[in-house]
């Protein structure tokens, strides 16, 4: 079945504290093998063995962080080519709201996409006014539960893109299981 990485560098802990919680929600989605790796762990292989990929990095300036940018310049010699039309989503922790984090889930994004990733946002509102167009966008650590809930659902929707078009199981679509009752 099919296999989710997720990707984050953290310098406060609450980059990784999202990454746990887009894990959870990947794993939700019966099949998926989901592997959890900081930039500073993981290897090119990690991305080869991926069919989808969550990423995430404390914003930095409105960008990705450089940690994050050094993993994907070290390794984009080995793995170019070989990725291309994988699925993949971003998220993000900055010190406070307006501090850049969907500018930061951007400049992943447009990363990804010089890869050849097939990259997606989520239209889905967790909670009134709180959505995750562009990724899973918090200031500071997730703690309320519309917080938890926008990397829960960052994750499953990723398990579910992969399901859908990597393992062929159209019964996972979001669209029909929004209807379902999700």
């Amino acid at each position: 079945m099919g296999n989710v990485l997720v990707l984050y560098d953290s310098a406060t802990g609450h980059t990784a504290k999202m990454a746990e919680h887009v894990a959870r929600g990947a794993s939700s989605v019966p099949g998926i093998e989901v592997r959890l790796r900081s930039v500073d762990e993981a290897t090119a292989e990690d991305v080869r063995w991926c069919d989808g990929m969550a990423v995430g990095s404390p914003t930095n300036l409105g960008i990705m962080s450089w940690k994050m940018k050094r993993f994907w310049d070290d390794i984009s010699g080995d793995i170019w080519g070989e990725v291309d039309g994988k699925i993949a989503c971003a998220f993000s922790s900055s010190g406070g709201w307006g501090g850049g984090a969907e500018l930061t889930c951007l400049s992943i994004l447009t990363m990804l996409m010089n890869y050849g990733f097939l990259t997606f946002g989520v239209t889905d509102y967790v909670a009134k006014q709180f959505t995750l167009h562009y990724g899973a966008v918090l200031a500071g650590e997730p703690r309320a539960e519309r917080e938890i809930a926008a990397c829960v659902r960052l994750g499953k929707r990723l398990a579910q893109w992969v399901a859908v078009y990597v393992d062929g199981r159209r019964e996972l679509h979001p669209v029909l299981t929004r209807r379902a009752g999700d």
